[in-house]
């Protein structure tokens, strides 16, 4: 299939009804820079046309779903322009992967934090391998959340749990977020819980579950799509502040950060 955007960083592999999109930078955990970011728009949006493919798997590395933003790349930006641009790639990706039009599936090992954890929650169904560690530690570094968490997690466990979770920034087990009700599964074998999965849904009416996941995703557009503009502005703000320099110096010092409040 032709691509417009190419990138080493994203590798996409078809068998029958199923893609599976994999983030594939394995040096840096799968960090999302702005390659991967464009690389997995254009590779999901190409997917969307094909009338061959009904099922989704977004997964890492051996070692990790992905570690979140890539914040070395973020610190090398040059001007707000940059920053914006990443943001709006950020959000087309989010806009992309919630409404697509086929069943999407995160398989995650490892870590899934930050702007990589958001990417697993636009999707429609997690499963977490036992060794999944999760985190929206966004706060560690003076920043909130985005990529659409803010959405997604009011969504997944309401806005008072949601609020205290960015707040605390805290890194959890598979099990703590199925039992925060975060994920759908925790799997022993991933490569079994998948294919079972899969073999599940494709025995289905799954145009009609597509169906259903369509009309959910065009009720809840216009907020997501609020949220997501508000996320931008609000992280250029964050950004300026006293506290997100000192996270980032921290961050690359490897110490905890001195916050003031400013």
């Amino acid at each position: 299939m032709p691509f417009n955007f190419v990138t080493e960083k994203v590798d996409v592999h078809v068998a029958g009804r199923v893609a599976t999109v994999k983030m594939n930078r394995p040096e840096a955990l799968n960090a999302l820079d702005k390659d991967m970011i464009k690389g997995l728009v254009s590779r999901l949006k190409e997917i969307s046309v094909s009338d061959e493919i009904d099922i989704v798997v977004l997964t890492g590395t051996e070692k990790a779903f992905s570690a979140g933003g890539d914040i070395k790349a973020m610190l090398s930006l040059k001007d707000e322009y940059e920053f914006l641009s990443i943001m709006d790639c950020i959000n087309e990706l989010i806009i992309t992967l919630h409404s697509l039009s086929k069943i999407t599936i995160s398989a995650i090992s490892g870590p899934a934090v930050g702007l990589g954890f958001s990417i697993a929650l636009a999707t429609d169904y997690i499963i977490a391998d036992r060794n999944a560690k999760f985190a929206m530690n966004f706060i560690g570094i003076g920043l909130i959340p985005d990529g659409g968490a803010h959405f997604f997690l009011a969504k997944s466990i309401g806005e008072r749990k949601a609020k205290q979770l960015i707040w605390e920034g805290n890194t959890f087990s598979a099990e703590e977020a199925l039992e925060k009700g975060l994920v759908h599964e925790v799997a022993d074998d991933m490569d079994s819980s998948l294919k079972e999965r899969i073999a599940f849904y494709l025995q289905k009416p799954i145009q009609a579950m597509i169906k259903t996941k369509k009309i959910y995703a065009e009720v809840n557009r216009p907020h997501l799509l609020k949220v997501l503009e508000l996320e931008k502005y609000a992280q250029r703000k964050m950004r300026e502040t006293e506290d997100h320099q000192e996270g980032i110096r921290a961050f690359t010092e490897k110490r905890k950060p001195r916050f003031v409040g400013r």
